[in-house]
């Protein structure tokens, strides 16, 4: 900045922006609290139906989030602004005050070009001659410099904000000036240390890098800059070298926060992938290009089997993943002849395998950390999984199908969920690791639910789309040909637990074998319901009730189903169109049988794993319901936990008013209390015990729901619930038996008859 630009400087037009700045908020404001108000809300308990439940309640919801995003954005730009502003109108007054003091010295100021000069007045020389002069040259020209830096830090500040986002808006919140400042300035700092040679790097470099990535992991601006200016090569370069026992030994004293450093890493880069500006674009896909490519020519490590490891954490953004998954797709179907044979080009490094500092596994398989950046992404995982990885066209295996062999495109699931060999990777305790085959559960939990793994379904959770409830469709069906695909590996049961448990409205249809009748109504579907086969869904709830995890979720989450089903076809108020057309009696014995048969099922399950050849303990499956009470804490009483399926219909209203939410608190209470006995019991049981204890157990659920919704709306036959839910219960017990027998008959302990 020159001197006569700041010397005269009208900061009206500034002040203006600021002001302009300012009352847009107030009006961004006010649009946001009218979209989550009034748009969002009313968007939550509409009558959505059909694709309405899904891409309209989903947009409206994304739409009312940009307005905040909306102002988020407009706040940090008048705030940059404004700090600006204040500051260059200080340099200005400390430019003027400077000028003043000089002339009490009798020294004059006068402007040269862009610049300046300082002298004595001819007339009366200066206290301290050409000291006097000097200082004074020196003072003016800082405060230009302060200034200038002021003048262009802003403009990087803003230009670095407006760049995230191509469309729509940025969340990035800075308070002013500087906060957006120093995340330029600490990104280049620390973009300047990763690209040290691991052998230059001291342990305070490790700290900076470590503590400076975990402290900023979350900040656009920061991640956008740091990602762009190490550039993809350097970012692969700097994670190998860290492994690299060679180039490493001076932070020997540091190797067991590398896992931190690989967390903090993760999570900085997954961040600046949802960035939209130029640099961070060719990033992206320069990365991808790297993918199948060695580091070095002395290196058989390649770019996917590095940064899939700094994938493990964070929400990378979907397009990314998208082109990220295809192309490492491409490569491995590539180099294992159409994926038949064990994917031989994913080969360990050198001296230290160990990309992976999480101790799960060696980090060798690029998959394995793709499929857990999968699981913090459902829109990416739904696409991923439904994508084709062998079209019909190309040269594949026959699959069969409906007892015909039919050629037909083998898609990315029923590769890895059916065909993959999985290359044999070990821990950090020299086992066998699950880690692969458990981060591929838990990617099609959040492909197939809408929300990340590990998560309950929210009021903000889409219904299920037509792809999630076709990948839905294959992972029954799927399991059903072959159960081993999860009792080999149990790891993967409690996933796989939570995808049915959200699926339960889907799955009580499919029970009731009734394609022409009412049972649309009985157990109502918000979005696109999975068409499952009967046959299919007996041998899953068999599988599943054969772990702990597994059976506890499905168990929990049909208690949860139950008492919201019982109060929603109980309550006065549903409306005529949306009833089950049967009588009272009717409605609770077919509600309380298909609960039943689901509650069979498992203990079909339970009990091949209990006194089959599994020989588990009875007090893990207790102890796995009793757990489930804290996954549900937030859950209780609203629904949504058991998938915004259901939820999400007009049920929703009913639900979200009056005493509806008490009926499913109160059954599931029943539940977790009566496994909280349980797990202080002795495990030993026989198999007619075991079948026995849990065909009361249900019995009991079913009643207690009937009989609360009945009390909640205080209905006359009240005292006539309970009988009924009963015969319902005997029935879906007896089907749940005579159906394991033909279904799934293959079981090696003998099943008890209804």
């Amino acid at each position: 900045m020159d001197f006569e630009a700041l010397h005269s400087a009208n900061f009206k037009l500034l002040d203006d922006t600021v002001g302009d700045w300012t009352s847009m908020l107030s009006k961004l404001e006010a649009l946001k609290k009218d979209a989550n108000d009034g748009l969002h809300k009313k968007a939550l308990t509409a009558d959505w139906a059909g694709d309405n439940a899904v891409i309209s309640r989903e947009f409206v919801g994304k739409t009312a989030g940009e307005f905040g995003d909306a102002v988020t954005q407009a706040t940090s730009i008048r705030n940059i602004m404004q700090d600006t502003r204040d500051e260059l109108k200080a340099q200005q007054n400390l430019l003027k005050d400077a000028i003043e003091r000089g002339r009490g010295k009798n020294l004059t100021v006068t402007v040269n070009g862009g610049g300046f000069t300082v002298a004595e007045n001819p007339d009366k020389k200066a206290p301290g001659g050409q000291t006097d002069v000097d200082a004074l040259a020196k003072e003016l020209q800082g405060i230009l410099n302060t200034a200038t830096e002021i003048d262009n830090s802003a403009s990087t500040a803003l230009k670095a904000l407006v760049d995230l986002t191509d469309h729509g808006f940025s969340d990035a919140t800075y308070k002013d000036r500087d906060s957006a400042v120093n995340a330029v300035k600490e990104a280049e700092k620390l973009a300047a240390l990763a690209k040290k040679k691991p052998r230059d790097l001291t342990p305070e470099d490790f700290d900076a890098l470590n503590n400076g990535l975990k402290q900023y992991a979350n900040d656009p601006i920061f991640a956008e800059h740091f990602a762009t200016t190490l550039g993809p090569k350097g970012t692969l370069d700097f994670w190998a070298g860290m492994n690299d026992l060679r180039e490493t030994h001076k932070l020997r004293d540091r190797f067991d926060q590398m896992d931190d450093l690989q967390k903090n890493l993760s999570l900085t880069l997954a961040t600046a992938t949802q960035a939209d500006s130029p640099e961070m674009s060719r990033w992206k896909y320069d990365m991808i290009a790297a993918g199948d490519q060695p580091l070095s020519k002395n290196s058989t490590t390649q770019g996917f089997q590095v940064m899939s490891n700094l994938m493990r954490w964070g929400n990378f953004d979907d397009q990314f993943l998208k082109d990220y998954g295809t192309k490492l797709i491409d490569v491995e179907k590539k180099a294992s002849d159409n994926g038949r044979h064990v994917p031989i080009v994913w080969q360990r490094m050198g001296m230290d395998p160990w990309l992976n500092r999480t101790g799960t596994d060696t980090g060798s398989d690029p998959m394995t950390g793709f499929l857990a950046a999968l699981s913090n992404s459902p829109d990416a995982a739904t696409d991923f999984f439904n994508s084709d990885f062998v079209t019909k066209d190309e040269d594949h295996d026959f699959k069969e199908e409906d007892g015909k062999k039919e050629k037909r495109a083998l898609t990315n699931f029923d590769y890895l969920f059916e065909e993959r060999d999985w290359p044999q990777e070990t821990n950090d305790k020299g086992k066998d690791s699950t880690e692969g085959r458990n981060n591929l559960a838990m990617a099609l939990e959040a492909a197939t639910t809408g929300h990340p793994a590990g998560q309950m379904p929210t009021e903000e959770t889409p219904p299920h789309n037509k792809d999630q409830a076709e990948l839905m469709q294959k992972i029954v069906a799927s399991v059903s040909d072959d159960p081993e695909r999860l009792t080999k590996h149990s790891y993967m049961s409690d996933s796989i637990g939570q995808i049915t448990s959200e699926y339960l409205p889907d799955i009580n249809r499919a029970m009731s074998d009734d394609s022409r009748g009412n049972t649309d109504k009985l157990f109502p579907v918000a979005g696109t319901p999975a068409d499952l086969k009967h046959s299919d869904v007996t041998r899953l709830l068999v599988t599943l009730g054969q772990d702990p995890k597994a059976n506890a979720a499905v168990e929990v989450g049909q208690a949860a189903y139950l008492g919201n089903l019982m109060d929603y076809h109980l309550n006065p108020n549903t409306p005529e169109a949306l009833r089950y057309p049967q009588s009272p009696q009717d409605t609770i014995e077919e509600i309380s049988r298909r609960s039943a048969e689901i509650s069979g099922s498992l203990a079909v399950g339970r009990q091949e794993a209990i006194v089959g050849p599994a020989a588990k303990e009875a007090k893990d499956f207790a102890d796995s319901v009793a757990q489930q009470k804290n996954a549900w804490s937030g859950a209780i009483g609203t629904g949504v936990g058991v998938g915004v399926s259901f939820i999400a219909t007009p049920v929703g209203g009913a639900v979200a008013s009056g005493v509806a939410g008490t009926v499913s608190s109160i059954v599931l209470e029943h539940i977790f209390q009566q496994s909280e006995t349980d797990v202080l019991k002795e495990a030993g049981k026989t198999a007619g015990e075991l079948w026995g204890d849990a065909r009361k157990e249900s019995f009991e659920m079913n009643q207690l729901a009937a009989q609360e919704a009945a009390k909640a709306h205080n209905l006359p036959y009240a005292n006539q619930v309970a009988d009924w839910a009963k015969e319902g219960g005997q029935n879906g017990f007896n089907d749940a038996s005579d159906n394991a027998r033909h279904m799934a008959d293959e079981l090696e302990t003998e099943i008890q008859p209804g």
